[in-house]
This record gives C-alpha cells, sequence and structure tokens, in this order.
C-alpha cells in the first residue's frame, strides 16, 4: 500500500474514534427515589472498546473512573491542569460526573486540534469538584476556548442533580430536581443546539420510551442496566464499552456510600460490580489493569464473550446478578446504618467482588 493509503486509513480510524463516540445517559433526582439517593446512567459508545476502572489520588479529592486502557499512553495533559482523562467517575466528596458528545453546539471556529478534551475536563472535575456550585464555578473560571462540546451530567451529595450544556465558551444548566418526570434523558444532542445537526435520536426516543415505563422501585442499577444498556439496538450497539449507573447518596449522607455499579466491556456479557471510592484503592483487581497488559481481565472476557456471540439482546441480565444484588445489599446496609465496622465491610466487599469473577465462567 502507498503512502496516500495508508493516510487515509489514519485519517478514517482518527474520524471514527472521535465521531463514533455517543453515549446513552439518563439523570434520576433523589426527589423521585424510593430511598432519596439521585442516580445517573451513562451507557457508553465509543471506538475505544477496552475500558478498566482506575482508582486516582487526586489533589483535593480521591476518585474511581472509567478510563481507556491505553490512556497512559495517549495525549496526556493537553490543558495545563490536566494529569488524565476520566469518562466517568465519583470522588470522595460524593461527586459524580459523566459526559455525552453532542454535535450541535460549536459555534466557532476553534481548530480540530484544540478539541476533544471532555475527559481531561472531567479528571480535573473529580479532583477539585465536591458539588455543583463547584462545577459551576470551574467552568466559570477555565480559560476559553474550553475544547469540548459535550453534555455533562453530575450528581452530588447534597441532592444536586443536573446537566450542563457546554461548548467552548458558555454552557445552559438544566436542573434536574425541576422537571416535572423526575429524570432526564439525554443523548447526543442538547437542548439548546441545533435541531438539524441533532444525533442519537433514535436511542433518545427509546430510552424515553423505557423510562416512562419503569416504575420509582426500577430507579436503580439493576432496572436501568437491564432496561436500557441490555435493551438491544438501537442502544446496544458494537461500539458499546461499558454501561455504569451511580447511585449517589440521600442529601447530606456519608459521600463514600457512593456506588458505581459497572458492567466492562459489553453489558450482555458480563455482569455489573459495584465499584467505590472508599479509604484508599479498593477497586477489584480484576477491573483494573492487569499484570500483563494495560487491559482489565474483566473488559477482556467481556468483548472474547461478545464475539463468540454477536450482538445480542439480553433483558433479563446475567443469572449471577440477583445473588449480587442481595449479597452486596446485605453487607452495605450493615454498614452504611452503623452495624458494620469499616475494617470488617471492606474485608467483605473484597471477598465479594472476587467471588463474583470466579463464579462467572463468562469472564474467566
Amino acid at each position: 500500500m502507498n503512502k496516500a493509503g495508508y493516510l487515509f486509513i489514519a485519517v478514517l480510524l482518527l474520524s471514527f474514534s472521535t465521531k463514533a463516540a455517543a453515549c446513552t445517559s439518563v439523570i434520576i433526582s433523589g426527589k423521585s427515589t424510593p430511598d432519596g439517593r439521585p442516580v445517573m446512567m451513562k451507557h457508553r459508545d465509543t471506538g475505544e472498546l477496552n475500558n478498566r476502572i482506575q482508582w486516582f489520588e487526586g489533589e483535593i479529592y480521591n476518585f474511581v473512573a472509567l478510563v481507556n486502557a491505553s490512556w497512559e499512553k495517549e495525549r496526556q495533559a493537553s490543558y495545563p491542569y490536566a494529569a488524565g482523562e476520566a469518562w466517568t467517575g465519583s470522588n470522595s466528596a460524593g461527586f459524580s460526573i459523566m459526559n455525552t458528545a453532542t454535535y450541535d453546539l460549536k459555534d466557532d471556529d476553534v481548530p480540530t486540534e484544540m478539541m476533544d478534551r471532555e475527559g481531561e475536563l472531567m479528571y480535573r472535575a473529580l479532583e477539585i469538584c465536591s458539588n455543583l456550585a463547584d462545577f459551576e464555578m470551574f467552568l466559570d473560571t477555565l480559560s476559553r476556548p474550553m475544547g469540548v462540546e459535550a453534555n455533562f451530567g453530575i450528581i452530588d451529595a447534597h441532592g444536586g442533580a443536573a446537566y450542563y450544556e457546554v461548548n467552548n465558551y458558555k454552557w445552559v444548566k438544566f436542573d434536574v430536581n425541576t422537571i416535572d418526570e423526575g429524570y432526564m434523558v439525554v443523548t447526543n444532542f442538547s437542548r439548546t443546539g441545533r435541531v438539524q445537526d441533532r444525533k442519537g435520536v433514535e436511542r433518545f426516543e427509546k430510552a424515553s420510551a423505557i423510562m416512562k415505563g419503569l416504575s420509582p422501585s426500577d430507579y436503580n442499577h439493576r432496572g436501568l442496566i437491564n432496561s436500557i444498556s441490555r435493551s438491544g439496538k438501537p442502544i446496544l450497539r458494537n461500539i458499546t464499552s461499558a454501561s455504569i449507573v451511580i447511585e449517589g447518596v440521600a442529601d447530606g449522607g456519608n459521600p463514600l456510600h457512593t456506588v458505581m455499579w459497572t458492567c466492562l466491556g459489553y453489558p450482555t456479557c458480563v455482569p455489573y460490580i459495584p465499584v467505590m471510592v472508599l479509604d484508599k484503592d479498593r477497586v477489584p483487581s480484576y477491573m483494573k489493569k492487569s499484570k500483563v497488559s494495560d487491559h482489565s481481565l474483566l473488559c477482556d472476557g467481556a468483548l472474547k464473550e461478545k464475539e463468540i456471540r454477536g450482538i445480542s439482546s439480553r433483558e433479563e441480565g446475567l443469572p449471577e446478578e440477583a445473588e449480587i444484588d442481595y449479597d452486596f445489599n446485605d453487607i452495605y446496609s450493615r454498614w452504611t446504618s452503623g452495624k458494620m465496622r469499616n475494617r470488617r465491610f471492606f474485608r467483605l466487599y473484597s471477598r465479594f467482588c472476587d467471588d463474583i469473577f470466579g463464579k462467572s465462567p463468562k469472564i474467566n
């Protein structure tokens, strides 16, 4: 192949890795959930299928985040304040953030090489923000252009639940607590953007229809992952790389009780695992960088299972998950109610996560 041919393929791959980025998301106000905890879901679509979870010691707050397996090898710190990229995460203050790409907000001539910095922005926000007000101040004080065109979703430990439509120079907030339905669905267009440039409309319509059919008892990780992330096309796609549902804490609750339920790789081929910030790095080893590669064992197993089975819809979830929910809820409720000491919870949590991996032939 000649040089021109290689150049064409390189440009094509670059285009795929950026423009294929999509995502389907939901935020549910704590005013609508039975236990008062806000809930946030991100169903990630991207050209980077190898994801993992990583715990970070941030400048102010520690956090856990979904990252690309190759993030340490990619361009770093193109923002002066960013040490990495995060694509969904929660910090020790109970601040959680996600994003969906949008294609209808950019109204300037900022060049392409200065764009696509959403992951860096979220990484930095997880380090320094504790609530919605902090994030808004963060946006206001960033130098322009910000290098982003996205919808950012946030919940915090003070009852906050909101989406922010952000481009290079301005932002608009949508407070989910004030929405009549009690929740908001967002895919790849913005309410304030150009209608003719909207993307992800079909996924938005399907996710909205699913949400209308759910009851408040389904406003949790189990209901959202099984009903939306595993609902088949058009939401479940070949470029789906992860599904995360973050269950925050009720207003004034302990931020460290936030749980980031995570399906790595492909939602119908892997069980959901509860990930927490806690006091130090307690992320299950099979969700982190393995000893032999930058990939996580869990994600590699899910992608292998996906290749064997092909794209499929499995709305009922995985058979192990009823036991997962029961076992985790047991130790979690005793811990959060004060009936179990931290040390014992940490030990049982670690054993519980190891058991999930050991009992799941699909991911071994």
